[in-house]
């Protein structure tokens, strides 16, 4: 009854679904003020429980990116070309590379592709899209000549394409890379008759440089997976190629995100394709490209392949690098700002809520236990995003200051100091977070003085107060503005 309800009344039901996120932010971040007036036994379990997961998973993501970071330099340093020449038919493998960009200055495009150009898998077989904004003006025709100029012979195709602004898509990278795949769809997969079982795509953002021996590595895990047609490949994305330029608050915040995303391989039974990452073309064709009427385009693959494809879909970790810049700007104020829109921006990841769940009301072929497992992560990244900060860091000293009754009981007395001493042991886990870090980042600029390095550690100290302005209030803001029905433009992140 439910789904033929939806089917009715598709734009009441999205607007449903669109507005629970909200309200279910909201009501978390309101009850440990109305219910220390009402229920402050509950706050107190409710503030305590978040405490104890918060510790979980700050030792959790500590520990096992440092797993992770072994894994990821083992596999910098193999020899994946010599197991890839294993395969008798690793010749017909190309890799087709979709790299949308909106305003990336010409410098930062000319890096990217100098990163595909040393990979260590034959250049012939990799195959190039850069996909303009034809809405950028006049100088992406500029940029078009000199990135021509300059690689146009290096791969087995460089092909340059203006987006156009078309009516009914959503501007911004999701619409820009279903233009892209099809332009690659016919153009070079087409043109020049590749074996469509044998080709791969990769979103790759315009700012990322690939590890050399990415493609490589690729290549092998494609051709050795059995489902490889129904797979998604995800390396570990680090912010370090302006980590030594940025502000102090945006180095912490790329440090700790950076470490998060290592850990997130190693949980590969929930890891989500995440900013760039490879899938077979086979796929993405099938299930009609990426959408044009959304922003988000990483979870939003994932979900209408998981759905398309049954709940036969899984994505996979390569453990080598992929390094991105952190958010910069002309100036400190302004990169700060830049950094509050692009977490904005992932936060508004929560607007595929509708999207999900009404997949996960009508799919009635894929297993119930499978579905909801997907459904609830994803609530659980989404819904409890600007929920985590307030909850851990404020939360606590409401029920004995708001409840004269409850804060002459034991648990009132000590609610604070216990969350506070849950969260000084999860500040513990920092030191392994830092270890990983010191470990991959690149090597300090000469100039860089030993003073400046010493005090680098103590950055980590800020991220309480960054969660706030960085978490918290972005992710507050995303769901708002969506629960409000006032939805946001893609906004690139600004490069400098």
């Amino acid at each position: 009854m439910l789904k033929q309800w939806i089917e009715r009344h598709p734009t009441r039901s999205r607007r449903i679904l669109e507005v629970i996120p909200g309200m279910v932010s909201w009501s978390l971040i309101l009850f440990p003020i109305w219910g220390s007036l009402v229920v402050p036994l509950a706050v107190a379990y409710y503030v305590l429980v978040f405490s104890v997961y918060w510790l979980y998973r700050s030792v959790s993501v500590a520990a096992l990116a440092l797993v992770g970071h072994f894994r990821i330099q083992a596999a910098v340093r193999y020899d994946w070309m010599g197991d890839v020449a294993v395969f008798p038919d690793w010749t017909r493998v190309h890799h087709v590379i979709l790299i949308p960009t909106f305003k990336e200055p010409l410098h930062t495009l000319v890096r990217t592709l100098m990163g595909l150009r040393q990979q260590t898998y034959p250049k012939k077989k990799l195959h190039v899209v850069v996909s303009f904004e034809e809405r950028e003006g006049e100088e992406v025709r500029i940029k078009a000549r000199e990135l021509t100029k300059k690689f146009g012979r290096v791969f087995g195709d460089l092909v340059i394409t203006f987006h156009p602004e078309i009516a009914g898509e959503v501007k911004g990278k999701s619409a820009n890379m279903a233009w892209a795949a099809k332009v690659a769809a016919k153009e070079v997969v087409r043109q020049k008759k590749l074996s469509e079982p044998y080709v791969t795509v990769t979103n790759e953002d315009a700012d990322v440089v690939l590890s050399s021996n990415y493609f490589a590595c690729l290549t092998y895990q494609f051709l050795d997976h059995p489902q490889r047609w129904r797979r998604i490949w995800q390396p570990a994305i680090m912010y370090y190629n302006n980590i030594w330029r940025v502000p102090a608050p945006i180095r912490a915040l790329a440090t700790v995100w950076s470490v998060v995303q290592i850990y997130l391989l190693t949980r590969q039974e929930t890891l989500i394709n995440f900013s760039t990452y490879s899938t077979s073309f086979k796929m993405v064709e099938k299930i009609g490209f990426w959408d044009t009427d959304v922003i988000p385009e990483d979870y939003r693959l994932f979900f209408k392949s998981f759905f398309y494809f049954k709940g036969k879909i899984e994505v996979e970790p390569i453990w080598l690098p992929a390094w991105g810049d952190a958010a910069e700007s002309t100036s400190y104020w302004r990169t700060l700002v830049n950094q509050y829109q692009q977490v904005k921006r992932w936060a508004w990841g929560v607007s595929d809520n509708a999207y999900v769940v009404k997949q996960w009301i009508a799919e009635e072929k894929v297993p119930v236990w499978k579905k909801t497992f997907w459904l609830l992560k994803f609530w659980e990244i989404h819904f409890l995003w600007p929920v985590h900060w307030f909850a851990i860091t404020v939360g606590a000293f409401f029920p004995p200051l708001l409840n004269p009754v409850f804060a002459r009981t034991m648990l009132g007395k000590t609610l604070p100091q216990v969350t506070s001493t849950i969260l000084t042991l999860s500040l513990v886990s920092l030191v392994m977070v830092w270890l990983v870090h010191i470990r991959e980042r690149p090597k300090h600029p000469d100039q860089t003085s030993l003073w400046r390095r010493m005090l680098m550690p103590f950055e980590l100290l800020l991220l309480p107060i960054l969660g706030f302005f960085f978490s918290f209030l972005p992710g507050l803001d995303a769901h708002t503005r969506l629960m409000l029905g006032r939805y946001i433009d893609y906004r690139v992140t600004e490069k400098v």
